[in-house]
């Protein structure tokens, strides 16, 4: 029996007391799993009602089958989203409203084919081809796309050896590169992962503090720490720490270092020099892959100070082998309140 029954025009859906937005023909999808389809559902219908309330559709849902009435296109579209929902429902235990949002967020994109890159892929690395299989996998949990921005820079953390995230907070940026780079040291294609970031205070004078190099440098690199928790069960985190198969240093601790068979992560990078920018980008070695995450709109350097991925955005341009994404605040994946934010700001910026 296949995962779901195929979506069919039907009228013996009706709602006895709801209206409908369309007169047309309801879609009904028919789920094969009980359990899988109350699970896409959600607590109480909640899934079913975010989905009605962003499509402007009316779901009814009866048993493991569930009737979509509405505009045809946004019928189609409630379809997509309730059917990518459904798969990831086989892979995971449970659902949440930010796994709604996101293949709301995707319905635009769902299988639809990546563009054509002029990277050669090396060795057995995948080249997804729809979104569903842009899925990384780690040790806590499988990770996906939300919005077409992180579907982008998934794909090219899948096919490029030097990728770079850049635009506003909440975007994924970094906890996507920890997951790939997780992801690839389970698999045994790296042999360790190098977390790295600039300790700027932001617009803070912090003082002295105390304690040994790594009590010093914690803070500057607590999302990291934060990231790996995530991917990963916590005794794992700390036995690769504690044998520098996961290594976590200020990139002041880069230089004069060649970084082999690694993962290697900048975060935090607008708050880099042009000069620590070359010192990083140059560290690259054989089998590794690289990945510079940064927001241009929050550098903390000190005033007349350019930042190092401004100036690297621009002068590698000509390079074809590194892929860029930039993020925009569609692609804001933490509470809508953020999206907003960082809009306004960027409306101000513009002024």
């Amino acid at each position: 029996m296949t995962m779901y029954a195929k979506a069919r025009a039907t009228q013996d859906e009706k709602s006895s007391g709801r209206s409908t937005p369309s007169s047309t023909q309801p879609i009904v999808v028919e789920f094969a799993d009980n359990r899988l389809a109350a699970t896409v559902f959600g607590q109480h219908d909640k899934n079913l009602a975010r989905i009605e309330q962003r499509l402007g559709v009316v779901l009814i849902n009866r048993g493991n089958r569930i009737a979509i009435e509405g505009a045809h296109d946004r019928a189609v579209m409630a379809q997509r989203v309730l059917e990518d929902l459904y798969d990831q429902a086989t892979r995971r235990p449970d659902l949440d409203i930010g796994d709604v949002d996101g293949a709301l967020n995707m319905v635009d994109v769902l299988d639809t084919p990546a563009e054509p890159s002029p990277i050669v892929a090396r060795g057995n690395d995948a080249r997804p081809t729809k979104v569903a299989d842009l899925k990384i996998t780690t040790r806590n949990r499988i990770i996906m796309p939300r919005s077409p921005g992180q579907a982008d820079y998934v794909r090219k953390l899948f096919q490029t050896e030097m990728v770079f995230g850049v635009g506003p907070a909440g975007t994924g940026k970094t906890y996507l590169a920890v997951a790939m780079a997780v992801s690839r040291m389970l698999a045994g294609e790296v042999d360790r992962i190098i977390l790295s970031r600039p300790a700027v205070e932001a617009g803070e004078n912090l003082g002295f503090l105390p304690g040994d190099l790594k009590e010093k440098v914690d803070p500057y690199l607590r999302p990291l720490y934060d990231a790996l928790y995530d991917m990963m069960p916590a005794e794992q985190v700390e036995k690769r720490l504690a044998s520098n198969q996961i290594e976590i240093a200020p990139l002041a601790y880069m230089r004069g270092r060649t970084l082999a068979n690694a993962f290697v992560i900048l975060d935090e990078a607008q708050n880099t020099t042009p000069m620590q920018m070359k010192m990083f980008l140059t560290r690259f070695g054989e089998n590794s892959r690289m990945v510079i995450c940064g927001d241009p709109s929050q550098v903390d350097l000190p005033r007349g100070t350019r930042s190092g991925l401004v100036h690297a955005l621009d002068i590698l341009r000509p390079v074809k082998s590194i892929a860029v994404t930039r993020f925009t605040g569609e692609d804001v994946v933490r509470h809508p309140l953020v999206a907003e934010i960082v809009d306004a700001y960027g409306e101000d910026d513009g002024r």
